[in-house]
């Protein structure tokens, strides 16, 4: 009777043990999970704040290159347009002869339309020269705008079609798109050797398809990364990068001889407006 007693004694103590090392096993787990999914937690919410760190700084270094961008357009046009619209007009008026009525009158209106004409891009300058312009303007008629200044230069042919019910994009998705434009023309007018650019964008229900092309010479991808020839590639990835920042798909398209075609494809979110009149 005493063993069996001493057994069933026995017995209990290992249950005992037992459930205590399973308790303890249960409880290490759980602790290691609370530990683990903070650390989880944390990490996800460092994740979260260093891109929203590295969107801002993205952020900044496009309105700061839009700026730099921007600055140099007007240095130009003032240069190539504006001034000589006004050094026109001072000729027209210096050799006004006054015994002569109905030249004098002839060079007065000539003189007076290149004034005003001088004016009013003096005013679009202006508006360009706002750090907001393209929030203001919104990304299509900053588009637009940039079309313009390059085909006042002579050098190119620029058209833009434009399709479907217009509406605003989220304001910093707007500047990011509109400095991937920016950046694409500005590599055409340097490196394509094209005399026409056609931009097509096209509003749908559902987002905005973007396609810029020119008919220069193209370019052969597998040339892109080879060494000393890094910088194309660069530019190309860093537009990518940035497309891939506010959610949009980039594709770029390009043979010898047959010209190059940028498409961005940008998905309409909640915070998008709503169409405009």
């Amino acid at each position: 009777m005493r063993e069996d007693i001493q057994g069933l004694q026995g017995n209990v103590r290992s249950i005992i043990i037992l459930g205590t090392i399973l308790f303890l096993i249960l409880g290490a787990f759980i602790i290691s999970f609370i530990f683990l999914y903070r650390y989880r937690k944390n990490k996800m919410l460092l994740e979260k704040e260093q891109m929203k760190t590295s969107f801002q700084q993205e952020l900044l270094r496009t309105q700061l290159e839009i700026q730099e961008q921007t600055l140099k357009n007007i240095s130009q046009e003032i240069h190539d347009n504006i001034g000589q619209m006004l050094s026109l007009a001072k000729l027209n008026l210096a050799t006004a002869d006054i015994e002569k009525k109905e030249m004098v009158v002839q060079k007065i209106q000539d003189s007076h339309h290149l004034i005003s004409k001088a004016i009013q891009d003096l005013r679009d300058l202006s508006r360009s020269l706002n750090s907001d312009y393209v929030s203001e303007m919104g990304v299509l008629r900053s588009i637009e705008y940039e079309l313009e200044m390059i085909h006042k230069t002579g050098l190119m042919k620029t058209n833009l079609n434009v399709a479907g019910q217009v509406y605003k994009i989220n304001s910093q998705k707007e500047l990011i798109l509109f400095r991937i434009v920016q950046e694409t023309l500005n590599n055409i007018m340097k490196h394509a050797e094209a005399d026409t650019i056609s931009v097509w964008i096209n509003y749908d229900p559902t987002g905005i398809t973007l396609k810029i092309a020119d008919n220069g010479r193209g370019f052969d991808f597998s040339e892109l990364n080879e060494k000393g020839n890094l910088k194309p590639g660069l530019g190309i990835r860093s537009m990518s990068n940035r497309a891939k920042l506010i959610g949009s798909a980039f594709q770029i398209n390009s043979s010898i001889g047959k010209g190059t075609e940028i498409l961005i494809q940008i998905p309409k979110t909640e915070s998008d407006g709503s169409a405009q009149n």
